[in-house]
């Protein structure tokens, strides 16, 4: 099986956009919505609870794990490939690589904005990696701290909402006004992805491009099981998916048909 692992929801629309490209494998969602959000919480916090949900994921049979998280990404998952799993076992994989392979390819000014939450931001892993793929970039951070809990809460269409979506959008804009590329840095920003392209174009920027990241893991997860046809022939194809969180069950399932755009049942899980 493969397993999709978030702090809360927001992997939801990269499994989702994965099992649109992939609807054949079976799937385990894993969010641990008890502990939601990671992005606030330190290095140490992070890396002690993706483990847990690495290696919970793995004793159900997951042979493949994805971190649909980019703060468990950018925290935990190198520590976790180096120290803490054995490859010919499980393969870890992580959803800020294959984001920032193709994000210089789009931008035509070389001026690039990642707006995430504040533990990504801090981690820096999206300047690092960006960078590497072109060390001409010029990457601009901001941290949204407000955007994950209304989003989660429900209130992300709400006018309070609009008011954090503009303040964010307006600060990483006029510390770099050429910037054409802004990539959301968190798997929760697609459900906000109209407002920020309104106040773009309210700001006088409509060519500016946001970036989601749903489509690009998935694609590039395919790709990853083309190559790796050891590993794609250990997965099982039923086409299902469970739904597990660590929170109420009927609370994660109301939330999670909003994400998904359809019903889904959940069960809850303590490991």
């Amino acid at each position: 099986m493969i397993g999709i692992f978030d702090s809360g929801y927001g992997g939801l629309t990269i499994l989702k956009q994965i099992r649109k490209q992939l609807p054949e494998y079976d799937y385990i969602y894993l969010g641990d919505n008890a502990r939601a959000p990671y992005g606030t919480r330190s290095f140490d916090c992070i890396y002690h609870y993706t483990l847990e949900a690495v290696r919970y994921l793995q004793q159900k049979g997951c042979t493949l794990i994805i971190l649909a998280c980019n703060t468990a990404s950018a925290k935990a998952l190198r520590t976790i490939q180096q120290h803490d799993i054995d490859p010919q076992q499980v393969r870890v994989l992580g959803v800020i690589r294959p984001t920032v392979e193709v994000v210089p390819s789009l931008t035509q000014t070389g001026h690039v904005g990642v707006l995430a939450t504040p533990g990504t931001v801090a981690s820096e892993s999206y300047c690092i990696e960006l960078q590497k793929q072109n060390d001409s970039l010029t990457v601009t951070q901001q941290a949204c701290p407000m955007w994950v809990p209304l989003i989660e809460a429900g209130e992300h269409n709400s006018e309070g909402a609009r008011f954090f979506i503009r303040q964010y959008v307006q600060d990483i804009i006029r510390r770099d006004p050429e910037i054409d590329t802004l990539l959301l840095g968190c798997t929760h920003y697609p459900l906000i992805q109209p407002a920020i392209n309104d106040e773009l174009a309210r700001l006088g920027k409509p060519d500016c491009r946001t970036i989601a990241q749903g489509e690009i893991v998935a694609q590039s997860l395919k790709d990853y099981l083309q190559r790796h046809p050891e590993i794609e022939q250990r997965l099982q194809k039923g086409g299902e998916c469970t739904f597990l969180t660590t929170d109420d069950a009927d609370k994660f399932a109301d939330a999670a048909a909003l994400f998904l755009g359809a019903p889904v049942q959940a069960g809850h899980v303590d490991y």
